[in-house]
């Protein structure tokens, strides 16, 4: 088997999981969130994109249904041996599978928790699926029961974290290399991501984001390339990922002679970095985080030119987003504990002159400072 973890994670992971499930009350749980199939099994798909789920009994029983392209997938990459198959055919109604394999595994009458919130899980399956488990005790929305237990990495899943944090170095490494008046943004995104591949890292969960002159003030990628000018911006974000566990890295590199608004932009994000910095521990929540990064900005009067948010948690993620549920936003009460990476980004986009700067490195908490993951300093990149 293609195993990233030994079984004996698997086996703490599954009991956390368990006794999660008892304190809930939760007799079965069903599983639409890829990453979190990764997670308790090694399961490695991107078939996730058509109905499949995992069902995770309390007492540990663990038994996945999915399409036959699938199969050979999962008995190669996973832990599980009770694979089960829908069939694919004019109106299928895999959620009729479903039901009947929940009754085989003595479930009827009983409270069950499913992961809704994830891209696994379309609005159609949804209500398909509640209406074969109307005949059940009791559903109950668990969708993020998994993911809250995935914030905590193990000492595995923290070398993963920081060879995908080297590898996200290798990738600005690269960029800086090609970044001149003249140059392709094709030839860098292309160069980024080869260090990455080449590094033996895996695709991102979602597209890295590059985009100069007025694109450099998005932060979604967009199709597209132009060559830099003589005097130019150019914003990245990009994360390196390792056994699908990512490091996420932004930058905002000023090409010719930098405009005086994008010094000033660029002190105001490093302020609020290494404020960040103070508050990125235990005994504080992502809210705090999230009212630090407001304070300062609102102080320097951006509040018109910054994001409702200011970073999230990472870890293995699957297409489409490598961002997890848990971000730095106003009123978060999920507390800092350590060994969670998070990626703290600055972002400020002032349309009024058209001037772009961020500034974003992925760390590893502690009991106290918080570590940086990157090699990178946190200067103003100008070339």
């Amino acid at each position: 088997m293609a195993l990233h973890f030994e079984k004996a994670e698997f086996a703490s992971r599954l009991a956390r999981l368990t006794e999660k499930m008892k304190e809930e009350k939760l007799d079965a749980l069903l599983l639409f969130a890829q990453e979190s199939m990764y997670w308790l099994t090694g399961y490695d798909t991107f078939g996730y994109c058509f109905f499949q789920t995992l069902i995770v009994k309390s007492d540990g029983t663990m038994a996945l249904i999915t399409r036959s392209a699938d199969l050979r997938q999962a008995k190669h990459t996973s832990i599980l041996e009770d694979v089960h198959i829908w069939v694919d055919r004019v109106n299928a109604d895999p959620t009729l599978d479903l039901k009947n394999l929940l009754v085989e595994m003595d479930l009827l009458g009983a409270r069950i928790g499913v992961e809704y919130d994830t891209h696994g899980m379309t609005g159609r399956v949804a209500r398909l699926l509640d209406a074969q488990l109307t005949t059940f005790g009791q559903i109950v929305d668990a969708s993020y029961l998994v993911s809250r237990l995935r914030l905590i990495k193990s000492p595995t899943e923290v070398a993963y974290v920081e060879r995908a944090a080297d590898l996200a170095d290798d990738a600005l490494d690269a960029a800086i290399r090609l970044t001149k008046p003249g140059a392709d943004e094709a030839d860098i995104l292309a160069a980024m991501q080869s260090a990455i591949f080449s590094g033996g890292g895996d695709y991102p969960a979602n597209e890295f984001i590059i985009g100069s002159a007025a694109d450099a003030l998005l932060c979604r990628y967009k199709a597209g390339r132009r060559k830099l000018d003589a005097n130019d911006q150019l914003t990245l974000e990009w994360a390196g990922a390792y056994a699908h566990y990512h490091a996420a890295m932004m930058r905002t590199i000023v090409i010719g002679e930098p405009m005086q608004r994008h010094r000033e932009l660029y002190n105001a994000c490093r302020e609020t970095i290494e404020a960040i910095e103070t508050v990125l521990k235990p005994g504080h929540t992502f809210g705090d985080v999230f009212d630090m990064h407001a304070r300062i900005m609102d102080e320097r009067g951006l509040a018109r030119h910054r994001l409702n948010a200011c970073g999230y948690s990472l870890g293995a993620r699957f297409s489409p987003s490598w961002m997890e549920h848990q971000m730095f936003h106003v009123g978060n009460p999920q507390p800092i504990e350590p060994n969670m990476s998070l990626f703290v980004h600055m972002i400020i986009a002032d349309s009024d002159t058209g001037t772009a700067m961020t500034l974003g490195q992925t760390y590893l908490t502690t009991a106290d400072a918080p570590r940086t993951l990157s090699r990178h300093s946190l200067d103003f990149i100008g070339l």
